[in-house]
């Protein structure tokens, strides 16, 4: 039985070619997007799930109660050692201390490699691999890095850097600061990791590269210090914050009491909490499975659409196979099983997609995402079983119900093959869906616009930016006269970042000698006189700050003014203290505001000074007509100012980009499932245009005779879509609206959500609808009426 439902399904499937492409298609589409979000949402929720006792994992935290509440993911120094010194909660506690875009020299007899890492070099306790599941597969896990001077590599560090040599015992020298011996290769770290570190050094030489000693330092947090915790079982999350309590009782006071705090976060949260660095939201997450899932049931839903189009015409059969004696569950289940043909070669087809997809998804990404066949088999199975009876029960049960005589007869009417009302619902669903997404679009669009041109209060175009390795006076004099003398430069200025910079330092602020300092923290932003200039910023009141190496005086901008409740005249002349009240000089100028941060965080109170010894960029203005020869000629200088270091610059613009990163991936998702949903939708509203085509046969037939012309013929399929689309718009503009709206509330300066936008989609859908009925209504239009009235 079940080989001649087959049979008799790809004959049917053979006659109607057009039907099963589209169906195929559309089945396709749908389910090879839930392949890939499928894929997509397990790999974000398998993240560092992979360790050991991973549920009694944490990574110790920042909270500041002060001007509104802050969260860093790094601590001070000493919290670490002091939660394990101090308390006896934790069977492990390891502190490891992040640094990127270090330069790692190899040297091998007279010959010397270079290398920048972006990622960067871990400072490590030993303790971190105990804690966290990254073992060794050459070397002795007790005792690596527990003497200064040793280093752990991945095995593909050390193919990198060694090649096929044991790289066992050699020597790799950091910053041209500390070398240290390789001690242990670990396994390569997996990507469903955020710990993306493969340079372990130990945490002894802290110190020695760094110059400063910062174990007794609890006023100041670096985000890439961090401190990681293994609790006993036994031990509760209330004991864990009492002990981070009575840590602040010991070592603050005052006023520092109600503003600093430590907590836990559970090693699971580390990939979701924005907050503390996290990747991915957990409600983007679901935003994919609903699309995801919305897909899936509008490729359903055209299915349907079509299926029933297609029962007319194939009446007579049914009529025959029930005379002959086929029951309702046979001609149901052979409906069943010409669904499942196409379902089978729907996932085939799926399959392929996905598989085509995924590299374009990893470099989106930027991840190394793989199938996981097991779980993507079983995801399969089910959602073909989904399918096939979600698609296939309701035209196998309308074709069922068909009463024979009426068949042979062809007195099949409307009521006969399932109400009209339920496929207007289904396409008003779909298009409602493509709408919201078009919406989304739009927005994202707009809002990444207005982020990347909006006046940012300098000028980003045309500055190339130097790293400066060491801050040696004479060096740094010798090497900006030089790069001054190139033809093109417009302007130079030594800063530790540009005024917009993912690194940012902040600390305590003291304003007018006053008793306490303030609430809140300021940004400090080390940069010498040609600062202003170079970036295009203009000042409010007073003057800029004149030659200096060190800090004499300072400039604030207008948040600093505002948030005294001053008037920029006010502060000219006072005396500012920063960093725990041990730099202090007159502040001399403010400066027009400008965003030091994305549009997603709002701008902080800030200060410029002069101080040389924090100077890590030269930005130089460029004329862009000489720009090849500028750069070639910054290259030859700066190597030969740092002969022992490696050469890079980056443009500014390039460097803001990076800010909206995500933003980006976001708009290019809701690009590509706005096209999927608008196809999948199209293929819907051409099944209803199939259907309507056919039941209205003799009526335009009619018309016809009756003298109608083209146009109005037109009218009667145009009225109905429109009608439709209308419907779906009204549902989907509010439901947009929210979506959208939540959306923008995360960026602190964000467009206005007007009526433009939802006019641009719904004119938008309307063309793509009009483009996809044209075809079927214009052949239905320019039928021969004699035909259509013979067929009586």
């Amino acid at each position: 039985m079940i080989k001649n439902y087959i049979k008799i399904a790809w004959r049917n499937l053979k006659r109607n070619k057009a039907y099963a492409a589209i169906s195929v298609a559309g089945l396709a589409l749908g389910i090879a997007c839930g392949i890939l979000i499928f894929t997509l949402i397990t790999y974000h929720l398998s993240f560092d799930t992979f360790h050991e006792k991973s549920d009694r994992v944490y990574r110790l935290y920042t909270e500041w109660h002060d001007d509104g509440i802050g969260r860093s993911q790094g601590v001070p120094q000493p919290l670490g050692k002091t939660f394990r010194n101090d308390f006896t909660l934790a069977e492990k506690t390891a502190r490891v201390i992040n640094f990127r875009n270090n330069l790692i020299t190899i040297t091998k007899g007279n010959e010397v490699k270079k290398f920048k890492e972006e990622i960067g070099v871990a400072f490590t306790e030993p303790d971190y691999f105990d804690i966290l599941n990254f073992p060794l597969i050459k070397g002795d896990k007790k005792s690596a890095l527990a003497r200064p001077g040793e280093a752990l590599l991945t095995e593909k560090m050390a193919r990198k850097y060694f090649g096929n040599d044991d790289a066992m015992g050699k020597v790799i020298r950091l910053d041209n600061k500390v070398n240290f011996t390789v001690t242990g290769i670990l396994k390569d770290i997996p990507p469903n990791t955020d710990r993306r570190q493969e340079i372990y050094v130990s945490y002894g030489n802290m110190d020695e590269y760094t110059n400063k000693g910062r174990e007794e330092n609890w006023g100041g947090v670096y985000s890439g210090s961090e401190a990681f915790t293994r609790l006993k079982p036994t031990t509760t999350m209330a004991q864990a914050n009492n002990a981070m309590a009575e840590i602040v009782k010991r070592h603050y006071k005052d006023r520092d009491l109600k503003v600093w705090n430590f907590k836990l976060q559970p090693l699971n949260d580390m990939h979701f909490n924005a907050d503390l660095d996290g990747y991915a939201d957990k409600k983007y997450l679901w935003a994919l499975f609903f699309i995801g899932l919305f897909l899936i049931i509008t490729a359903c839903v055209n299915f349907v659409n079509l299926a029933t189009a297609q029962a007319l015409n194939r009446s007579k059969e049914v009529g025959i196979r029930k005379v002959l004696g086929s029951l309702p569950r046979h001609l149901f289940w052979q409906f069943i099983a010409e669904t499942a043909l196409i379902t089978v070669v729907a996932v085939i087809l799926a399959i392929g997609l996905s598989y085509l997809a995924l590299p374009a998804i990893n470099q989106l990404f930027q991840s190394e995402m793989q199938f996981n066949k097991e779980q993507v088999a079983v995801f399969i199975f089910i959602i073909s079983i989904v399918v096939v009876f979600l698609s296939g029960s309701y035209p196998g049960l309308v074709l069922a119900r068909f009463q024979p005589i009426l068949a042979l007869k062809s007195k099949l009417s409307q009521k006969h093959i399932g109400g009209f009302s339920l496929r207007r619902i289904l396409v008003v669903t779909q298009f409602a869906i493509s709408q919201v997404l078009i919406i989304g679009t739009i927005i994202i669009v707009s809002q990444l616009h207005y982020s990347q041109t909006a006046d940012l209060g300098f000028n980003k175009e045309a500055i190339v930016l130097l790293p400066i390795p060491h801050n040696d006076l004479a060096k740094l004099t010798t090497l900006r006269n030089r790069i001054n003398q190139v033809q093109g430069v417009e302007k130079v200025s030594y800063c530790y970042r540009p005024p917009a910079s993912q690194s940012n330092n902040s600390t305590d602020v003291n304003f007018n000698n006053r008793a306490e300092d303030e609430h809140w923290g300021i940004n400090t932003k080390p940069g010498d006189e040609n600062f202003l200039a170079t970036f295009g910023m203009k000042l409010v009141a007073g003057r800029n700050f004149f030659p200096a190496d060190t800090t004499r005086e300072f400039l604030v901008n207008e948040t600093f003014v505002k948030k005294l409740n001053l008037k920029p005249q006010d502060v000219i002349g006072k005396i500012l203290k920063v960093d725990g009240r041990s730099i202090k000089a007159p502040i001399v100028g403010v400066v027009k505001d400008f965003y030091n941060y994305s549009f997603h965080t709002e701008i902080s109170p800030i200060c410029i000074m002069p101080d040389y010894r924090s100077y890590s960029t030269l930005a130089i203005k460029v004329n862009m007509h000489n720009a090849n020869a500028s750069l070639a000629s910054f290259e030859k200088i700066w190597s030969e100012t740092f002969p022992e270091e490696l050469y890079s610059y980056e443009f500014l613009d390039d460097s803001i980009k990076r800010f909206y990163e995500m933003d980006n991936i976001q708009l290019k998702l809701a690009e590509s499932f706005s096209a999927i949903a608008i196809i999948i939708g199209c293929l819907g509203l051409y099944g209803l245009v199939s259907f309507m085509a056919v039941r209205k046969t003799k009526e335009i037939g009619v018309r016809k005779v009756l003298g109608a012309n083209i146009q109005h013929v037109l009218w009667l399929f145009g009225k109905e879509f429109t009608k439709l689309l209308l419907i779906a718009f009204v549902i989907a503009a509010p439901l947009a609206w929210w979506a959208m709206h939540n959306y923008l509330q995360d960026f602190k300066y964000r467009i206005t959500i007007g009526p433009g936008i939802f006019l641009i989609s719904i004119l938008s859908t309307f063309v793509i609808a009009a483009i996809t009925v044209g075809y079927q209504s214009i052949a239905a239009s320019l039928a021969n009426p004699v035909k259509s009235l013979r067929s009586e």
